[in-house]
């Protein structure tokens, strides 16, 4: 694990630096398919620039409401805190972030859903790996398994032996952003954020059976609830999608 690193005299936080990479592989990813579109590439700095305030501030908002009886008597510490940051409310946040961008560009529509879902899958993929080399406990349940290990030196220190669920995630994401790439301009406007909903929800909701969250529901997480019911979201949006006409185009562009 490699929390920290240190050049010269700054010591630099190894999550923060896969955190800002990740906004860079989304960025080269929505230019990328910007060009395709005709559109000016330099949207892709300006949405990715949106995103990301968007996101911090949802992220963080979104940790505080979940541990409010932590923070209620220093809000101010707690908003400010280093950290605190849950992917849904980032993911909220920075859609928030993103959409309010667009409008202002008159970029409003199916285009730009279809846009953002294989750069939030990247992202995300290339997310997990900054969870995992700084070992911030987002690692699973202890484990027997030959590529099972432990986290003494990580951000969130444990020496059993667990399931390093942040690389299951970085693997399972990452072929879903090249699956959803491969997908682009193939299928009707809007389905390709309805897969990313689909495959999203169901790959977290499955991760959390082995992660180390508590329940707070029927035996489910709080993360786990709100990816199901994001998978719910995108399984209904592809059934409508397919009683109204074919899922896929007649050519590819």
């Amino acid at each position: 694990m490699l929390p920290e690193i240190d050049v010269g005299p700054l010591t630099l936080q190894s999550f923060g630096l896969i955190f800002a990479l990740a906004f860079v592989g989304c960025g080269l990813m929505a230019g990328r398919r910007l060009i395709e579109l005709g559109k000016p590439v330099d949207w892709a700095y300006e949405a990715v620039f949106a995103a990301l305030v968007g996101g911090l501030v949802g992220a963080r908002l979104h940790w505080i409401a979940e541990h409010w009886s932590e923070v209620e008597g220093d809000l101010l510490g707690g908003i400010f805190s280093g950290s605190g940051l849950v992917f849904f409310g980032g993911l909220a946040g920075g859609a928030a972030g993103v959409l309010l961008w667009a409008w202002r560009r008159d970029f409003l529509g199916l285009e730009l859903l279809d846009l953002g879902a294989p750069a939030i899958a990247l992202g995300y993929a290339i997310g997990r790996i900054g969870c995992q080399i700084s070992g911030d406990g987002d690692y699973g349940t202890a484990s027997d398994l030959p590529w099972a290990m432990a986290y003494p030196d990580g951000t969130v220190p444990t020496t059993e032996e667990v399931h390093p669920t942040p690389i299951y995630e970085t693997l399972a994401m990452g072929v879903v952003a090249w699956g959803l790439w491969r997908l682009r301009g193939r299928l009707a406007p809007g389905l390709l954020l309805a897969l990313y909903m689909v495959a999203a929800g169901a790959e977290r909701a499955l991760v959390e059976l082995i992660r180390r969250n508590e329940a707070v529901v029927a035996g489910m997480t709080q993360p786990q609830l709100t990816a199901l019911a994001m998978l719910v979201a995108g399984v209904t949006w592809l059934a409508l999608a397919a009683r109204r006409g074919p899922l896929r185009l007649r050519a590819a562009p």
